[in-house]
This record gives C-alpha cells, sequence and structure tokens, in this order.
C-alpha cells in the first residue's frame, strides 16, 4: 500500500546526504531500512534548525509512526538531495515528510517518506500543545 503525501504541505528544510557503500545490501542497493535512517536524520536535523534542543527531559518531539515509499532503487555512489515538509497541524502533533531525489536528478523522487509526530512532555508522559514557535513554521517561508 503506497501512503500518498499531500499537496497542501510547507517546505521547510533542505539538505544533502552521502549515500555511503556500507548502506547497500547484498543485492547492491541501498537497504530499505536504511531509507528510514536517512528519513531520520533529515527529521532531526530540521528539529536542529529549528532551535529545539534534543534531550529526554522537558518537553519535545517523538514519533508515533513513520512510513517509507520506495520509488525507485538508490546505489552507491552518490549523494541526496532531501527535503522537509510540514503538514497537518493539531493541538499536539504534526504531520512531517520528506522526499529524497539523487542530487545528480533532483526533479526525479527516489523515495518519499514520513512520520506523524507528537510534542511530548517527558516528565508527565503525555501530549503537551504545539508550542507557537513550532506552529508558527507551519506559515514561514522556507
Amino acid at each position: 500500500m503506497r501512503i500518498e503525501i499531500p499537496k497542501d504541505k510547507q517546505l521547510t528544510f533542505e539538505m544533502t546526504l552521502p549515500i555511503r557503500w556500507g548502506d547497500m545490501d547484498a543485492l547492491g542497493h541501498v537497504n530499505n531500512a536504511v531509507y528510514f535512517r536517512y528519513l531520520e536524520s533529515v527529521r532531526v536535523e530540521w528539529l536542529r534548525h529549528v532551535g529545539l534542543e534534543l534531550k529526554q527531559t522537558g518537553v519535545g518531539a517523538i514519533v508515533v509512526n513513520a512510513f517509507c515509499n520506495f520509488l525507485t532503487q538508490l546505489e552507491y555512489p552518490g549523494d541526496l538531495l532531501a527535503r522537509h515538509y510540514i503538514a497537518s497541524p493539531g493541538r499536539s502533533s504534526f504531520d512531517a515528510f520528506v522526499t529524497l531525489a539523487r542530487a545528480d536528478a533532483p526533479d526525479v523522487i527516489c523515495a518519499e517518506g514520513g512520520a506523524t509526530t507528537v510534542w511530548f512532555d517527558f516528565d508527565t508522559q503525555k501530549p503537551a500543545p504545539l508550542p507557537d514557535w513550532l506552529r508558527a513554521q507551519f506559515t514561514a517561508a522556507p
């Protein structure tokens, strides 16, 4: 089942990632599990970019589900252009999406994935309202 990424989303961040030799499996292409690491790396760098200190106390972001659509195989060597998007802000959650394309073919999406992220109070172990500074990211230009 392919999960569709919504058309109504806000581009928030771009970065490049290397395809490493060790990312490949015995069949000579990037292992499926590695795509989730790419998605995680982009998500974490975006959170750091907007000023979130990643820690396990106070409040912060947790992922409650994640998916990846594998569209074309990736192989070493090369670099990936990763684009991060956000959408669907709720009281305490939002959806984040990432597209991955080879840097030498930036308009050809090789994989796309996403995650529902919940703003979480680690002390009470309960969801918390999205802070205003994070909510502002949904209308900010990249």
